[in-house]
């Protein structure tokens, strides 16, 4: 199954949610936007290395790390921005979840997933990703039962998502 994945929006959202930052944090926001990740990766590990900003220092460094599809590090810096303070939001968590699918670990992917559904002033968008996303944790861990009962649920919410029908087709071979 693959991802549901609006993270091109998201994180021009997520970056641009990062304001009054320090000069690190406002350059790699100037990298992050010209595409230019590596880059935009050095200047938010500088600015969370000064303390300034850490928060989203650490955001921006994830953000940057995911597009570098370097998934253990960005989970590991959007877990650090929680861990300095970053408000805990269904974009973060999502994020982390995304990371842990991708590192093969579904069970902690599926425990994100939930947080990021529970959080208060998640989009509509935002909220279709995450629940499609469980189904895909629930298939990682091979639990084709509770994949096949949370894909009928999103199903009935969601009736014309055409990929999700397609993945029902599947579940049903299971």
């Amino acid at each position: 199954m693959k991802l549901k994945s609006l993270f091109a929006g998201t994180a021009l959202l997520l970056a641009l949610s990062l304001t009054g930052c320090s000069g690190s944090v406002e350059k790699g926001l100037e990298y992050l936007e010209a595409g230019e990740f590596e880059s935009a990766a050095e200047e938010f590990q500088a600015a969370a290395e000064k303390d300034k900003d850490a928060a989203e220092a650490f955001r921006g460094l994830g953000i940057a790390k995911w597009e570098l599809e370097d998934y253990e590090g960005a989970r590991d810096a959007f877990k650090s921005a929680l861990d300095n303070g970053a408000d805990k939001t269904g974009t973060l968590y999502n994020f982390i979840g995304c990371c842990d699918l991708r590192l093969g670990d579904p069970s902690s992917a599926l425990n994100y997933f939930n947080l990021g559904i529970s959080q208060e002033g998640n989009s509509e968008e935002l909220l279709q990703e995450m629940k499609f996303n469980v189904i895909a944790a629930y298939e990682g861990m091979e639990d084709f039962e509770s994949a096949k009962t949370k894909l009928k649920e999103y199903l009935e919410e969601y009736p014309d998502d055409e990929q999700a029908q397609k993945e029902m087709t599947f579940l049903e071979t299971r």
